[in-house]
């Protein structure tokens, strides 16, 4: 029996894994393990990756929530047999965590499984009697084939026993909004699962906690200086559904604290986290319909060095011949703006990252991808037509600069 896609499906996330250090947050391959230990010293995490698949990344936990919200979904409905192994469609589970379904979608779900499966993470964290724990994710996954149609017939899942226990135990899960899945950045991700876990019930008053003990919680490749300036620029963007951010200073001398805050009143913004749609990302809802007053009449543009007056601008909607005027400037921006963010937008595509792994190397593009971000975020001027592009001219320029930072032949 195949799961069916329930589009009111309430979405849960595995408590615990919310809170430590699981997954890669980097869209590029990682073989660095990560190794993070609580700030009491109590509790440990190591995770190992395949050279040949990589770690398993945040965006191939999406699975993982998906099977965490069928599993609470079974309990609540009180269901006894609920199987360790899920059947179902391949369909069904892109939709349910926000992807398209194309054939590109369906050829990085089965790359997302593999990571899954060749992950392995150490763990005294529910270890109970035994020092430690040992598991992948998945231990194993199937795909049946039509052989004359090459299309899927579905898939089976068969869940680790620690996730699997993890879930259906007393408070295993939380609840987290369907919007999560619209935001592209890693970091961005991993910062509202923090939020969710830790300043969910806080009250009023929220949850702060240190910028070092955040970057040691995040498990993120990179210097804690880049760390700390990502995160400071995402508390000023403040754009988690649901949670508020801010930047507050120590209480003495010492590292700034982010503080979060619960915000039910806050729209989930959808794409609007960490740009547009990646390779990963959940696909852009865009209304085609448009308004009877969307036919414009725009006169004739001056001379490039002519300053440019407003632009006049006449709807069928008004037959008094009234007048509506725009700025031309920021209408172009704009319109540019939207056009790049639904395109290539939040992501670094894996031609982009061997072309300048080629010519720039030595770089954390993760790192250097940030900065890109906020540094184009700094004006509406800077905003790219094309962002790969645009990424790919300003870490060259970005290398001739300080590549003598580097060290070594350069």
């Amino acid at each position: 029996m195949f799961l069916p896609y329930i589009a009111d499906l309430n979405l849960r996330d595995q408590r615990e894994m919310m809170e430590r250090p699981f997954f890669s947050l980097a869209k590029s391959k990682r073989v660095k393990p990560i190794d993070y230990t609580s700030p009491d010293g109590k509790l440990w995490v190591h995770v190992s990756a395949s050279p040949e698949y990589g770690m398993a990344t945040i965006w191939d936990a999406d699975i993982l929530i998906y099977c965490a919200s069928v599993l609470a979904d079974m309990a609540r409905r009180g269901r006894n047999d609920i199987p360790r192994k899920l059947h179902l469609m391949p369909y069904d589970l892109l939709r349910a965590i926000g992807r398209p379904t194309t054939g590109r979608a369906y050829e990085l779900l089965g790359q997302s499984l593999d990571r899954l499966v060749a992950t392995t993470i150490k763990t005294n964290i529910r270890a109970e009697s035994r020092r430690e724990a040992t598991f992948s994710w998945l231990d194993g996954w199937t795909q049946l084939v039509d052989e004359r149609t090459e299309r899927s017939r579905g898939m089976t899942l068969e869940l680790s026993s620690w996730f699997y226990e993890g879930v259906l135990m007393k408070g295993g899960v939380l609840s987290i909004d369907r919007a999560y899945f619209d935001i592209s950045g890693g970091r961005e991700r991993w910062l509202y699962k923090v939020a969710r876990k830790h300043a969910g019930g806080a009250g009023e008053g929220g949850f702060a906690i240190s910028l070092p003990v955040l970057f040691e919680k995040s498990g993120a490749e990179g210097e804690y200086r880049r760390f700390k300036f990502e995160l400071i620029k995402l508390a000023e963007r403040n754009a988690l559904p649901g949670y508020d951010l801010a930047i507050e200073p120590a209480t003495r001398a010492g590292e700034p604290l982010l503080r979060m805050r619960r915000n039910d009143g806050k729209a989930s913004l959808g794409n609007a986290i960490g740009g547009g749609e990646g390779p990963q990302a959940g696909e852009q809802k865009v209304s085609s319909r448009k308004p009877e007053s969307a036919i414009l009449e725009q006169t004739t543009p001056l001379p490039p060095q002519t300053k440019q007056p407003p632009i006049v601008v006449a709807t069928t909607s008004k037959p008094r011949g009234d007048e509506v005027m725009l700025d031309a400037s920021s209408l172009i921006r704009k319109t540019i703006s939207g056009l790049s963010d639904s395109a290539n937008r939040g992501y670094i595509s894996a031609e982009t990252a061997s072309l300048l792994r080629s010519e720039c190397p030595g770089w954390d593009l993760d790192v250097l991808h940030a900065e890109f971000e906020g540094w184009v975020a700094g004006s509406d001027d800077r905003t790219p037509a094309n962002w790969q592009k645009a990424f790919i001219g300003w870490v060259r320029r970005y290398h001739a600069k300080h590549r003598h930072e580097l060290g070594g032949s350069y």
